[in-house]
C-alpha cells in the first residue's frame, strides 16, 4: 500500500506580508495565502484517503508546526470533531488547527527582532518529520514524501552553510524539494530542487496562488514526466563566502576546511590554519661559457 507525505513550510516572515498589506494592487494577504495552501492539502487528501500532510510556518523568530498541531492527538483521542455544515470532519479538523495555530504564532511573536526568514530550521524540521513517519509506518506500507516550500521574503546568504546541509540530506535520503516563490528568485532554492530532483517555480500573479500549487505541485513526482510543466531555468550554483556571507563567482578555498572567502587570509578563519605560500623561484640569466679560439 502506497501513500504520499506531503510537508508544506510556508514563508510568515511578517515583514514581507506587512509591506503585501500596504501594496492593495498585489492582492494577497496572509491568511488568504493560508487559505489556498488549505485548498491545496484538501485536494492532496481527496487523492488517496491514506496521503498525508504536515504544515511548517517558517517565522523569523522561531519555526513551529500548524498541522499536525499541538492539540490534534487529543481531538484524535476524542474521535474528531464533530460534522458541521457538512464539511468533511478531517478537512475541517485539519483547517481549524492551522488558522489556530498560525493566530497563535502571530500573536505569541508581536515583535520583529531581525528580518530574516529561519528557513533552513524549518526545513530540518520537516525531514525529521518525515523520518518519524516512515519510521512509524506499518510493514508493507510505502511512504513517498517531499517538501513543498512556500518562499516570500528574500534570501539570506548567512543560512548558505545550514540549507546546504539540509540540502545533501534530503538527497541521501530521495526526499525532493519542491519551491514555489511568490516575488523574486531564490538563488539558494533553485541549487535546493536541481539536487533534489524537485520542481522550483516562481509564479508570476501571486492571485493565482492556487492554479500553481494544484497545476504544478499537486501531483505526485512519478507523474511529472508525463506532465507538460514550466521549462526548467538556469539554476544559480553561486557560493556564499564564509566572510562576509555574500554570494561570490570567484573566491578562494582553503585546503582543509573547503571553506569560502572572497578575498585572501593567510590565515582560516574556519579551521585557523596557516598558508605557508612557497614564492616563486628567482630565474638568474645563465652565464654564457667562454669559448676558446683554436690555436693557429
Amino acid at each position: 500500500m502506497e501513500c504520499s507525505l506531503v510537508v508544506v513550510v510556508v514563508d510568515v516572515n511578517p515583514v514581507w506580508w506587512g509591506l503585501q498589506n500596504g501594496a492593495n494592487d498585489k492582492g494577497l494577504t496572509l491568511f488568504e495565502c493560508m487559505d489556498h495552501v488549505l485548498a491545496f492539502i484538501n485536494s492532496h487528501i481527496m487523492m488517496n484517503q491514506n496521503n498525508k500532510v504536515a504544515v511548517i510556518a517558517s517565522h523569523t523568530n522561531e519555526s513551529r508546526f500548524l498541522y499536525p498541531g499541538r492539540e490534534a492527538d487529543v481531538k484524535a483521542d476524542d474521535g474528531g470533531r464533530e460534522v458541521r455544515d457538512g464539511k468533511y470532519e478531517h478537512f475541517a479538523n485539519i483547517n481549524d488547527t492551522v488558522q489556530e495555530e498560525i493566530r497563535k504564532l502571530i500573536v505569541e511573536n508581536p515583535t520583529v527582532g531581525h528580518t530574516d526568514t529561519l528557513l533552513a530550521g524549518s526545513l530540518a524540521m520537516g525531514l525529521c518529520y518525515v523520518h518519524r513517519v516512515q519510521k512509524a509506518c506499518q510493514a508493507g506500507q510505502k511512504i513517498n514524501s517531499r517538501l513543498l516550500v512556500i518562499k516570500a521574503a528574500d534570501d539570506n546568504a548567512s543560512q548558505y552553510m545550514n540549507l546546504m546541509n539540509v540540502i545533501f540530506t534530503a538527497q541521501k535520503q530521495s526526499i525532493p524539494i519542491d519551491a514555489c516563490i511568490l516575488e523574486k528568485d531564490s538563488g539558494l532554492l533553485q541549487q535546493a530542487c536541481d539536487i533534489t530532483n524537485g520542481v522550483y517555480l516562481q509564479i508570476p500573479q501571486i492571485n493565482g496562488l492556487l492554479q500553481y500549487l494544484l497545476w504544478v505541485f499537486l501531483p505526485d513526482p512519478s507523474l511529472r514526466e508525463t506532465l507538460v510543466l514550466p521549462p526548467s531555468i538556469h539554476v544559480d550554483y553561486r557560493a556564499a563566502c564564509f566572510c562576509h556571507r555574500t554570494l561570490i563567482d570567484i573566491g578562494y578555498v582553503c585546503s582543509v576546511c573547503l571553506s569560502i572567502f572572497c578575498t585572501y587570509s593567510p590565515i582560516c578563519s574556519t579551521c585557523h590554519t596557516a598558508f605557508k605560500l612557497k614564492t616563486a623561484p628567482v630565474l638568474r640569466a645563465k652565464k654564457k661559457k667562454k669559448t676558446s679560439l683554436p690555436a693557429t
